[in-house]
């Protein structure tokens, strides 16, 4: 499994391949690759059994494809708690070297990994680390824009793109903390939360899209 073919997985799973059929032209985007590439490399995954082809469509994840997609992230997730909580890394840092530490990583030395930071449930940005064989814990988490004026949450998880963590941070919202929604602009406008302190922030709809919440009483 080379570091192209598990980066092209994992395009794969974050566009929705899980679920969803993704087209050549969603994976040429996500993965700045000429189509020739996404052709061929398409191609090898078939004929490895980690991706069903829809033609005219696009591909799929098998089941052997996700399993791959997931033990890459647990990789991913692991050395980024490490990172953050061993090195000192912030939370918008972690990403990158974590991204290139996964590629060379033996299944062994992540499990000793594992075991030296206690087995870590989730990663800085609250995402779920999957099992060592691959399946996902089940967790309680709801999109913020799924919430009904009044009602309190904690963040759960938030998008790990390194632009949306630093205007989090401007805003001074935090993994963990509780919040009141306290009114939604009509057609997809602005969100308005409440701090614990009494402050209140303003988000754009689209930052809520990338914000997991669980409800709190």
């Amino acid at each position: 499994m080379t570091p192209n073919k598990e980066n092209f997985i994992k395009a794969i799973y974050e566009l929705g391949g899980d679920e969803a059929v993704i087209s050549n032209k969603d994976l040429v985007h996500a993965l700045s690759i000429s189509a020739a590439s996404v052709t061929e490399m398409n191609a090898r995954l078939l004929r490895e059994k980690l991706i069903s082809h829809i033609p005219y469509q696009g591909v799929k994840l098998t089941p052997s494809g996700k399993r791959v997609a997931h033990q890459l992230i647990r990789k991913h997730r692991i050395w980024e708690v490490f990172l953050a909580e061993k090195l000192g890394y912030d939370w918008d840092e972690v990403h990158a070297d974590a991204d290139l530490l996964e590629h060379a990583s033996s299944d062994l030395l992540i499990e000793r990994l594992n075991v030296f930071l206690d087995e870590p449930k989730f990663d800085p940005h609250g995402g779920v680390i999957p099992n060592k064989d691959g399946s996902i814990p089940e967790t309680s988490k709801y999109p913020l824009v799924d919430l009904n004026v009044g009602e309190q949450f904690k963040i759960k998880e938030v998008d790990d793109q390194e632009d949306f963590l630093n205007y989090l941070l401007e805003k001074d919202i935090q993994l963990g903390n509780s919040y009141h929604l306290i009114n939604i602009e009509p057609f997809e406008g602005p969100l308005t939360l409440e701090s614990p302190e009494g402050s209140q922030i303003v988000i754009g709809h689209k930052a809520a899209l990338k914000i997991f919440v669980d409800y709190t009483l």
